[in-house]
């Protein structure tokens, strides 16, 4: 039997368009935010630029003008910006300041998961008394495929499929859930990281080793900035895009090797190509800061990371479908209150232990969004914080499969 193919009805349906119009949208948003007078002056003051990366796309997704599920260009740039932009904002990473961070932006990356876990059984419990049919049946399979995305990642998810029979229809209900929930909190954390000093103003924060590391970073690129010249750009390039073919020529097989001699390593997300892109193109980015390669952060080579990084971010807005939210508002609503307990205990142990918003944000994607998004809210704050959100990342992809199931046992005993 032929697989049925989904038609593409959107206004624009070839993807060399899409991606001028993305192209082109990025580029009004940057050309306006770096008005320093005017109207646009006064709107960026409330409205960070990469918010509007994020957020234009999804508003032509909505409106029919592009259709991100029938797109070709997040899985491009899932796989050759992100590994790109990974090794260009690691070159001149700053291993001494990373360490100067200190324990918290551990301490909340770990609530962040348990965030998660409670989660979920407190939005089960809750519609359980106010909606039962809404977590009726097997509600609770399908929520165990969230609490491995939430926590790891695709693969996590995946292996909750697996371990706890979810039904595809029910599967394909959650991925929804899944996707709009998980993209309007990263919404919500670009929007907030237009305002950490008022957030660690609020919580008490102590910020001076992020702006330490902050002014190591920008002191170093005002000291070795020049001219980007031709050669410099290509060498910039053949770096970037060198190790991400490296990175994918080593990956793929190792994940499939592992797979092979050890399957039952897919817990920990480790016979996952993507997974060892990642992990990869990140390492082989730490190696190059120690050699001369360090040096082409002088010519710019973050700034050419960040632009493939914004363009990631596009093409994850183009998949966020506004009217969805209307389809089935009670499932939604319990993604919503399930994604409310995990911020709320995020915010109050930033409050009590006054850990800046950096570690908050960064420490709450990696769990939701995983190493796809962590590093994109990571940058919010600035360029050479992305290795942060990986490194946690990387860290959610080993405690998903653990964690989801935990919280899938759970599920279970409440519902009977």
């Amino acid at each position: 039997m032929e697989p049925e193919v989904i038609e593409n009805t959107a206004l624009i349906t070839n993807d060399a368009v899409v991606l001028g119009l993305l192209a082109v949208t990025l580029g009004a948003i940057f050309w306006t935010s770096s008005r320093t007078s005017g109207g646009w002056s006064r709107f960026y003051t409330y409205v960070p630029a990469l918010l509007l990366c994020y957020f234009v796309p999804a508003l032509y997704n909505s409106f029919g003008i592009i259709d991100g599920n029938a797109s070709g260009l997040y899985p491009v740039a899932r796989d050759y910006l992100l590994p790109t932009a990974l090794v260009l904002l690691t070159l001149s990473i700053d291993f001494k300041g990373i360490a100067r961070l200190g324990p918290k932006a551990m301490i909340m990356f770990l609530v962040g998961t348990v965030g998660v876990m409670l989660g979920a059984v407190i939005a089960f419990v809750s519609f359980e008394v106010v909606s039962p049919q809404t977590v009726a049946g097997d509600t609770w399979r399908g929520m165990t495929t969230v609490a491995g995305s939430w926590i790891g990642g695709g693969a996590n998810q995946a292996a909750m499929k697996e371990v706890f029979l979810v039904d595809d229809n029910l599967f394909g209900q959650f991925i929804a859930v899944d996707v709009i929930v998980a993209n309007v909190w990263m919404a919500i954390l670009l929007f907030l990281a237009g305002r950490a000093q008022a957030f660690d103003r609020w919580t008490g924060a102590d910020t001076s080793a992020i702006d330490d590391m902050k002014q190591r970073i920008e002191a170093y690129q005002a000291e070795h900035a020049r001219i980007l010249s031709l050669p410099e750009l290509m060498m910039i390039l053949a770096v970037g895009l060198g190790a991400t073919g490296l990175a994918h020529g080593l990956g793929q097989p190792t994940a499939a090797w592992i797979g092979e001699v050890a399957p039952e390593l897919s817990r920990y997300s480790l016979t996952s190509g993507f997974f060892w892109v990642v992990v990869l193109a990140t390492t082989i980015g730490l190696l190059l800061s120690f050699t001369r390669a360090r040096h082409l952060e002088g010519a710019g080579a973050s700034k050419i990371g960040s632009g493939a990084l914004y363009l990631l971010v596009a093409t994850i807005g183009m998949h966020m479908d506004l009217a969805a939210l209307f389809d089935r508002p009670r499932l939604f609503a319990l993604g919503f209150l399930w994604i409310s307990v995990h911020a709320a205990l995020m915010l109050g142990v930033a409050k009590l232990i006054r850990a800046p918003l950096f570690f908050m944000a960064v420490g709450s994607q990696a769990n939701i969004g995983g190493a796809a998004s962590a590093p994109v809210v990571a940058s919010a704050f600035h360029p050479s914080l992305a290795p942060v959100g990986v490194l946690m990342a990387v860290l959610g992809y080993a405690l998903g499969t653990y964690c989801a199931y935990i919280t899938g046992l759970v599920l279970q005993a409440l519902a009977g």
